[in-house]
């Protein structure tokens, strides 16, 4: 497991510091961008295609000049520093290994560069071989290896150097879902004996979630969230964030007042809706209220939910260890229950009336987009 570094105290490797980007002088890739990433922590950068998470990493590489702001890492300003001695390591997604060269050598050729001598070469690359497991194949052409294979002499070559920071972008979007996942652990072990710092890229909301220490969302060129894994899914900043970490359920509603239990709205629907700690507005304001799926159940008992909207079962999908079933509201939007008992489902028919409920402490409020 990557180590858990979250505390603001925590020595900071990378800073981003007012940081933009645009191209045209009009629109930007990323405005105004303060972030810091901790020494040691493996921090990924989430969010849509479009969103400024890939500028944001190739300003930090060097292959990308920001229009304005400065990066740093170990408090050293890197603006003017050439790419290739910024120390870092980078993966891509296309593995950028050179087919004429074995794996061996692949890895030899970054530290040639480097100037090292012939012993520390062979004991490095025999380490790095050892660390992605992939003795037996040293001598085999990237052509003779598998997809999984070669982002992980990809992954060794980005290491081999010592780098204080490797940079990952989007490495596994070329695999298949159970190669993915393999190899996401195998990072993540990496990371845990290494203990370096790595920046990831992703639009995969599960990858994320999986592999991070902490987590930075971006939208539109800025970010929205930073926090831990927990933290997003639990107590997303925006409806954006809770729309796009995770399955979720965004409610319309009206802002009606508080008590000492928490905001209180009414929904479209007409039913009143409670959400402990919600965010206050004034009377009448638009707001979404968030659920996510598997805080919703259908046909709760009484007393268990103070919350509850009745709606009627438009289908279901088999998912192994349980059913997606989405339900039609009286205001003609739909949303989405996990249900982890097949035998609620098998006992409703399509079209027919249900309950389903939540409690106000499973929810959140955001004001309406």
């Amino acid at each position: 497991m990557p180590m858990a570094i979250t505390k603001e105290h925590e020595p900071c490797h990378v800073e981003f510091r007012n940081v933009s980007k645009t191209y045209d002088g009009k629109g930007y890739s990323v405005k105004d961008l303060n972030l810091a990433v901790h020494r040691n922590e493996f921090m990924t950068f989430l969010g849509p295609s479009g969103s400024g998470k890939t500028t944001c990493l190739m300003m930090l590489a060097g292959f990308e000049a920001s229009t304005s702001g400065e990066i740093l890492i170990a408090d050293k300003p890197v603006t003017r520093i050439a790419p290739h001695k910024r120390n870092i390591g980078v993966v891509f997604q296309n593995y950028a290994l050179f087919p004429h060269m074995t794996v061996r050598e692949n890895l030899a050729f970054p530290l040639s560069v480097r100037k090292y001598g012939k012993s520390e070469i062979e004991a490095k690359v025999a380490r790095a071989l050892e660390m992605v497991r992939l003795v037996p194949y040293a001598e085999r052409m990237p052509m003779q290896l598998s997809g999984g294979q070669q982002q992980r002499v990809a992954l060794a070559r980005a290491l081999i150097f010592d780098p204080v920071l490797v940079l990952m972008d989007e490495p596994l979007g070329a695999l298949d879902k159970y190669l993915r996942e393999k190899l996401q652990y195998e990072i993540k072990r990496i990371h845990a004996e290494l203990g370096v710092t790595i920046i990831y890229v992703t639009h995969d909301q599960s990858e994320a979630l999986t592999m991070s220490n902490r987590i930075a969302v971006f939208n539109n060129g800025g970010l929205q969230q930073l926090a831990t894994p927990t933290e997003l899914y639990e107590q997303p900043a925006s409806a954006f964030v809770a729309s796009f970490i995770g399955e979720n359920n965004l409610i319309d509603c009206t802002f009606e007042g508080s008590d000492e239990h928490g905001s209180v709205y009414r929904s479209d629907c007409g039913k009143v809706l409670k959400v402990k700690d919600g965010t206050r507005s004034t009377s009448g304001a638009r707001m979404v209220i968030s659920v996510r799926p598997e805080k919703m159940s259908m046909s709760p008992h009484n007393g268990e939910h103070d919350n509850h909207l009745d709606a009627t079962l438009d289908q279901y999908m088999y998912h192994g260890d349980h059913l997606r079933a989405i339900f039609k509201l009286d205001s003609g939007s739909t949303v989405m229950c996990k249900v982890t008992n097949p035998s609620l489902i098998n006992q409703v028919v399509s079209g027919a009336s249900v309950r389903i409920g939540w409690r106000s402490d499973e929810c959140v409020a955001f004001p309406a987009a």
